[in-house]
């Protein structure tokens, strides 16, 4: 497209063309702010660690037609975004530059051996690879008048070792206990994902203090989303590489959960969820909306449990997924007591609605079906 969407038009008037940064863009919730961002008439650079998956990227996307034109959408590699200027070239050599960056990428959360390094491998890494590409903004991409960083209601809750949360409601006001020595050094009591938290809660309390110290030409807004459902990406190379929230769904699909001997795996201490969708029109939202600028938003929908998951999927997709889902009487681990949760500065700013647990299901499980999810022998 040539020109922004309407409302979009009016808010821009008079100012070059929106250019966005998409960094991290094979990732699930990257894949759908591509999407997003592309409806809304913008431009799109995305990172990758690969040409091979940025070319996967690119031809997944529908074809631009006179009628249905295609932004203009490339790709940049950075294969390692915690180095010391990783993303200097793309942003230093963009033609036009940049106005926007949304940064979705951050470090593959490894499987932690009892003696890994983790402050070497997880905690330094968040940190830098945050850090680092504000500098670079700062130093290279004067033009950047938004950043909008995928941060996570990790960041936000706090439950026990237990699984209890003493807070009654959360809110984008919550910051979950960050203990360095603790992540590394981790006591018998603490948490198993105790070290994952405490790197999303540096990442983006390091965000918010770089913009506050280096009295940057760009203002921040960050997006705190739980449980991510919805459908995988286009590009996708193989279930094998679904998301872990969507992990749920495809083992459910795959018929793991459907021994009636055996008990639903637990859900978790955080029953909540948000639609792939509804995150992404918040990243996409916050780019231009003036009142977002030095907000955080805690980005949630609703419930959910493993046996609500299952429920819905049969509401869907029963006859499909005859053989494969769990017992209907199969116990439901939904607390008795839950926290609360206050999305309305969500609604209120960014004018979200948000989908349910049965539209965000049955679109998952329909991608999954299409990307040739089979029953497990």
């Amino acid at each position: 497209m040539d020109s922004l969407t309407p409302a979009a038009s009016k808010a821009e008037e008079g100012r070059e063309k929106n250019k966005v940064l998409l960094t991290g863009g094979t990732g699930f919730i990257a894949s759908h702010i591509l999407d997003c961002l592309l409806d809304q008439g913008f431009d799109v650079v995305v990172t990758v660690r690969s040409d091979e998956k940025g070319d996967r990227i690119l031809s997944s996307l529908p074809p631009s037609t006179p009628s249905h034109p295609l932004p203009s959408v490339t790709y940049a590699v950075v294969p390692d975004i915690a180095v010391p200027g990783a993303f200097d070239a793309c942003l230093a050599t963009a033609t036009p530059p940049f106005t926007h960056v949304i940064h979705t990428a951050s470090p593959v959360l490894p499987q932690l051996a009892p003696d890994a390094d983790v402050a070497a491998v997880l905690l330094r890494p968040a940190i830098d690879g945050t850090t680092g590409i504000l500098a670079s903004i700062a130093r290279h991409a004067p033009s950047v008048r938004r950043v909008v960083l995928t941060s996570s209601s990790a960041a936000i809750l706090h439950p026990t070792p237990q699984g209890e949360h003493t807070v009654a409601v959360y809110d984008e006001t919550h910051w979950a206990p960050a203990d360095w020595d603790e992540a590394v050094h981790p006591r018998p009591h603490t948490r198993a994902d105790y070290a994952y938290c405490t790197s999303k809660v540096l990442a983006e309390r390091a965000a918010w203090a770089f913009v506050a110290a280096a009295d940057a030409p760009f203002d921040l807004v960050t997006i705190c989303n739980t449980y991510t459902f919805g459908p995988v990406p286009r590009h996708l190379p193989g279930l094998g590489a679904v998301n872990v929230s969507n992990g749920r769904i495809r083992d459910l699909v795959a018929g793991a959960w459907a021994d009636r001997a055996r008990p639903l795996p637990p859900t978790g201490p955080v029953p909540t969820f948000v639609d792939v969708r509804d995150v992404a029109l918040a990243h996409v939202r916050a780019l231009t909306a003036p009142a977002a600028g030095g907000e955080r938003f805690y980005v949630v929908a609703g419930y959910f449990s493993n046996q609500r998951l299952a429920a819905a999927a049969r509401r869907a997709f029963g006859r499909e997924l005859a053989g494969r889902l769990p017992p209907e009487d199969a116990e439901d681990d939904f607390p008795a007591r839950v926290f609360g949760f206050d999305n309305a500065k969500s609604r209120r700013l960014l004018g979200l609605e948000y989908r349910g647990l049965d539209e965000s299901v049955r679109d998952t499980v329909a991608s999954l079906l299409e990307h040739g999810a089979e029953a497990r022998a």
